[in-house]
């Protein structure tokens, strides 16, 4: 076995466990992009999605104006191709970290990427909740942030779950792309290491390391979704 894997994947192997171009430094590098720009990226995209939510015409603080401002933002940032927003915000991005290359430079992209895409997934999983409870709550006196956290992120937060899901697997596709552009990660380990150098095993190993990842979190994503159902 050992044998025919030495054979088989020469170059994952010569490409070894630790180090600066290891494995397992590919794997954390990921992990490290992926939580990081989930959390900055997360409450960002949350923020301008309840924003869209409330200041809708029918929402409980309606106003055209803040409404145009979150919507345009988001359908601005939304357009850009990431790898074109890479580029665009290289300055902004030296400035804030002090480096243009590598993991946590990659984190300002990266959060501005998923951001848009997580609010317009929030924006959809709060409309769905029911405009009697929202009411409900009202008529009985409750105050703003009672109906944002009591009403619109209880009653929506099976909805939530499903859409940050989606959105952690599209921005785990997000940290392979930046890897391949220096920021090190799987996606580095597949471009860099492995398709640049006609490794086509290095490049193999890596695509199925990402593509377990994304379905681990599918996994505890469907778990928590209807665990959340049931109650």
């Amino acid at each position: 076995m050992n044998q025919w894997f030495a054979h088989t994947f020469p170059n994952v192997i010569y490409q070894g466990w630790g180090g600066d171009t290891g494995w397992w430094t590919a794997i954390v590098q990921t992990l490290y992009m992926t939580f990081w720009s989930a959390i900055f990226g997360g409450l960002l995209g949350l923020i301008f999605g309840i924003g869209l939510i409330i200041t809708a015409p029918n929402g409980i603080a309606p106003s055209k104006t803040w409404f145009w401002i979150f919507d345009k933002i988001v359908s601005f940032f939304r357009a850009l191709p990431f790898i074109i927003l890479l580029a665009a915000i290289a300055p902004v991005t030296k400035i804030i970290i002090g480096t243009q290359i590598g993991t946590t430079a990659a984190l300002v992209p990266l959060s501005l990427g998923v951001f848009p895409f997580y609010a317009r997934q929030v924006q959809v999983a709060l409309s769905e909740v029911s405009g009697g409870i929202v009411e409900a709550a009202q008529s009985v006196g409750a105050s703003f942030w009672d109906i944002v956290f009591g009403v619109y992120l209880r009653e929506g937060r099976s909805e939530l779950v499903r859409v940050s899901t989606v959105t952690l697997i599209s921005l785990i596709g997000l940290t392979a792309m930046a890897g391949a552009i220096g920021a090190g990660g799987l996606g580095n380990m597949a471009i860099s290491y492995g398709y640049n150098r006609f490794a086509t095993d290095t490049t193999l190993v890596a695509t199925l390391l990402v593509l377990i990842l994304v379905l681990v979190v599918q996994v505890i994503g469907d778990i928590l979704v209807k665990r959340l159902n049931h109650k």
